[in-house]
């Protein structure tokens, strides 16, 4: 121990340098166990159809994937469709019910056919669940502005904590 430099023999430093090690320790245990903790649907969108309602209205369903990343239940308040215009403001749709969807599809052939289930208030999601979902929604323009979009925002309200969870066309 002749080389050992004589500051770490040093009883106070090693005391010192043994706190700081617990200290890092018990952070890192706080995040592992917080890990899961904060709600949030992370996702993607799949695939957006439009079509037209009349000269002036048009219908935009959105197809998107997403996972639940908490540790609990997400229940569902409000599912809204925001479509950012060609001029960049924004627009909010109005939310189509399920029952709704799917007398759209059957009334509008050029959209296809419906894969997926609707995203709608009360939907439950479990924890550390992954879904493909789709919400369709109705606009004030013409299905050129929709088709000429910025991009389009599928935004998710939780019941009881409150938290919104945005899920963005790339």
């Amino acid at each position: 121990m002749k080389n050992f430099p004589a500051v770490l023999k040093n009883p106070l430093v090693i005391s010192f340098g043994l706190a700081v090690v617990i200290v890092i320790a018990v952070i890192a245990g706080v995040f592992v166990v917080q890990r899961g903790a904060h709600m949030e649907l992370r996702g993607q969108i799949l695939k957006v159809r439009t079509a037209p309602l009349d000269d002036n209205n048009s219908v935009a369903v959105v197809d998107f994937r997403f996972l639940n990343t908490a540790n609990f239940d997400y229940d569902v308040r409000k599912v809204t469709v925001i479509v950012q215009t060609k001029s960049g403001m924004p627009l909010e749709g109005m939310s189509i019910s399920e029952v709704d969807a799917q007398r759209l599809f059957t009334a509008l052939p050029l959209l296809g056919q419906k894969y997926n289930p609707s995203l709608i208030m009360f939907n439950h999601i479990p924890p550390h669940a992954t879904q493909d979902r789709m919400i369709a929604a109705s606009f004030p323009i013409p299905e050129a502005g929709l088709d000429m979009r910025k991009g389009i925002t599928v935004r998710v309200e939780e019941e009881e904590a409150g938290v919104v969870s945005e899920i963005k066309e790339k």
